[in-house]
C-alpha cells in the first residue's frame, strides 16, 4: 500500500479527483470488485482505475480486487462520501422490475456485437432508462420516435414502457432488424446505411435518439440523419462519451454539433453505462439537442460533404486509407454508379443518389463500384436497377441474397457479382412478386395492390384498391408506407410466402 501515491494520483486530478474518491471508496467498502465493474460504476477510464489500483495495492481474488479490510482505516479521510449526481429517473426504476428482467433477457440474447459497426452494448438499467427519461420529459401519447441505430434496443423498452408511442428503427444491421421484428412488439424496422440515405418513411418523427460512433465524423453523420427525420419541432437525444483523458476529442465532437447550429437543452452526465467501453469509462453522457431555424441548412451542407469513414475500427475507421471496390474494369457498361477512375467516358451516379431515386434514363448495362464497409448495400444497389445487366465490384467476395433470386442469374467470380434480369415469369404469384421488386423505389404496398387487381383483372373479375389493401394488410401489415429498397431482407425472403397467401385469398374471394 502507497498512500503518498494515492494523495498524488489526487492531488493530480484536482477537482476531477471525485472520481477517484469514488472508485477509492468502494475498494474499502469490504466487497469485491471487477475491474470492468468498477470502471462502469464509476465512469472513470480503465487506465485511471488501474493506476489507483498499483497504488492501493488490493488483495485479489480471481479477478476481483479490494482494499485489505485491515488497511481501510488508512484512507477513510480520503473517501468520497457523498453519492454521485442525481439520476433523474433512478426513482423509477423499482416500478418497473418486471420490464427490467424482461429487458435482460433480450439483451442476453440479441445479435451479438459487430466491432466493425462500434457496437457496444449498453446495460439493461441504461435502456430502460432511457425510456423512462423519454416519458418524463415528453408526452409519448401519439408520438413518434425515430431510433437511428438500435443495437442497444432502446425501441424495445420504450414499447414496453410507453406501448402507445409509435416507434421506427433504422439500421444497417438486419440482425438487429430481424431480432426487434421477431419480439413482436409493434416496432417499425427500416434499412438503411446512414452513409448513403435516410429511408423516405423514416421522416416526420417527434423525437429521434441516437448511439452512434464516437468519432466526430460518425456523430455529425449520424445526428444530421436523426435531424433529417423530425419534424421542425423536433428534440435529438444522444449518447456521447469521452475519457476524462481526452478532453480535446470532446471538443471535436462538440464542435461537429455545434456545425449543425443545435441548440443543447440539457446535458446528463454520465448517463449512459455499458458492458465495455472502458477507455471511456463504460460511460457516456445524454445530451437534449433542440434544432433551430438555422439546423436544416446546415445539415444539408453536412450531408453534402459525406464520408463513409466514420467508425473507429474496421475497413471504414477514420483512420484507415479507405478500400476500393475490387481491381477490375466496368465491362460493357453504359452507366458507371459509384467512385471510378475519373478518365471512363462513362456517364456516372453517386451511389447515395442511385438508392434516393430511380435513375432517369434506361439503361441496359450498370457497373456499379462497392467500396469495403458498404456490402450490405448489395441487395439495394441490385433492387434499384431495372438494367438487364449489372456488375458489382466489391472489396472482398459476399454472400448473394436468395432475396433476389426471383429477379437475377447471379454468378460471382472472386469480388466480381454479375446479375442478370431474368425473363418475366408465368403464373400469377410469381407475376405481383416480380412486379414489387422490380419497383424498388416504389411503394412496396402500392405496387403489390396494382399487382392483384391486374391479377383480377386477368381472371374477368373487379377487385376495389380498398379490397386488395385489405387483402395486404392482413397478410404483411409491415408493409404499408416501405418501399423494397428499404425492407429488410427477412421481410423480402418472406415476400414469396406473403404474396401466395393474397392471391390465394384473392382466388377464393372471385
Amino acid at each position: 500500500m502507497d498512500r503518498d501515491g494515492v494523495e498524488r494520483l489526487l492531488d493530480e486530478a484536482g477537482v476531477d479527483g471525485r472520481r477517484l474518491r469514488h472508485a477509492l471508496t468502494l475498494l474499502c467498502d469490504g466487497q469485491w470488485w471487477t475491474l470492468a465493474d468498477l470502471v462502469r460504476e464509476t465512469a472513470t477510464s480503465r487506465r485511471t482505475i488501474e493506476a489507483l489500483l498499483r497504488e492501493v495495492s488490493p488483495e485479489r481474488s480471481g479477478d476481483r480486487f479490494r482494499v485489505p479490510l485491515a488497511h481501510t482505516p488508512d484512507f477513510q479521510d480520503l473517501l468520497a462520501m457523498a453519492p454521485p449526481p442525481e439520476d433523474p429517473v433512478a426513482h423509477l426504476l423499482p416500478h418497473y422490475a418486471p420490464v427490467l428482467e424482461r429487458l435482460r433477457r433480450l439483451i442476453d440474447e440479441a445479435p451479438r456485437a459487430r466491432h466493425a459497426l462500434d457496437h457496444v452494448a449498453a446495460t439493461p438499467e441504461t435502456v430502460l432508462r432511457r425510456a423512462l427519461l423519454l416519458g418524463a420529459r415528453f408526452w409519448l401519447r401519439g408520438a413518434k420516435l425515430l431510433c437511428v441505430g438500435d443495437h442497444d434496443l432502446t425501441s424495445l423498452a420504450v414499447k414496453l414502457v410507453h406501448p402507445e408511442t409509435d416507434v421506427t428503427v433504422v439500421d444497417v444491421d438486419e440482425r438487429i432488424l430481424a431480432y426487434l421484428d421477431a419480439q413482436d412488439l409493434g416496432v417499425q424496422t427500416r434499412w438503411a446505411d446512414l452513409r448513403l440515405s435516410l429511408p423516405p418513411s423514416a421522416r416526420g418523427h417527434d423525437l429521434a435518439i441516437t448511439d452512434p460512433p464516437y468519432t466526430p465524423e460518425g456523430i455529425g453523420l449520424f445526428v444530421a440523419r436523426a435531424v433529417e427525420g423530425l419534424k421542425d419541432d423536433g428534440r435529438v437525444l444522444l449518447a456521447y462519451g469521452a475519457s476524462e483523458r481526452t478532453p480535446m476529442l470532446a471538443l471535436k465532437v462538440q464542435d461537429s454539433l455545434s456545425a449543425l447550429n443545435l441548440a443543447y437543452e440539457a446535458i446528463y452526465p454520465d448517463f449512459n453505462r455499458y458492458f465495455g467501453a472502458e477507455a471511456i469509462g463504460s460511460a457516456a453522457d445524454l445530451y437534449i439537442l433542440r434544432p433551430t431555424t438555422k439546423t436544416r441548412p446546415a445539415v444539408t451542407a453536412r450531408l453534402d460533404r459525406l464520408t463513409t469513414a466514420i467508425y473507429t475500427q474496421g475497413p471504414q475507421s477514420i483512420e484507415s486509407t479507405g478500400s476500393p471496390a475490387a481491381a477490375g474494369g466496368p465491362g460493357e457498361a453504359d452507366l458507371l454508379v459509384g467512385d471510378w477512375p475519373k478518365e471512363l467516358p462513362q456517364p456516372r451516379v453517386k451511389l447515395s443518389t442511385w438508392l434516393a431515386k430511380p435513375y432517369a434514363a434506361a439503361v441496359e448495362r450498370v457497373a456499379i463500384a462497392l467500396p469495403a464497409g458498404l456490402e450490405a448495400a448489395l441487395p439495394r444497389v441490385l433492387l434499384a436497377t431495372r438494367a438487364a445487366r449489372v456488375r458489382v465490384l466489391l472489396s472482398a467476395p459476399s454472400s448473394l441474397p436468395d432475396a433476389l433470386r426471383p429477379v437475377y442469374e447471379l454468378t460471382s467470380d472472386g469480388s466480381v457479382l454479375d446479375a442478370v434480369r431474368l425473363p418475366q415469369p408465368i403464373g400469377d404469384e410469381a407475376t405481383v412478386l416480380r412486379r414489387i421488386l422490380d419497383n424498388g423505389h416504389g411503394k412496396l404496398a402500392n405496387t403489390w395492390r396494382e399487382g392483384l387487381i391486374a391479377v383480377a383483372r386477368s381472371q374477368g373479375t373487379t377487385l376495389t384498391k380498398n379490397d386488395a389493401r385489405s387483402l395486404i394488410r392482413q397478410a404483411a401489415p409491415w408493409a404499408e408506407g416501405v418501399t423494397p429498397l428499404e425492407t429488410p431482407l427477412h421481410r423480402l425472403a418472406d415476400l414469396p410466402t406473403t404474396v401466395s397467401a393474397t392471391v390465394t385469398a384473392l382466388s377464393k374471394a372471385t
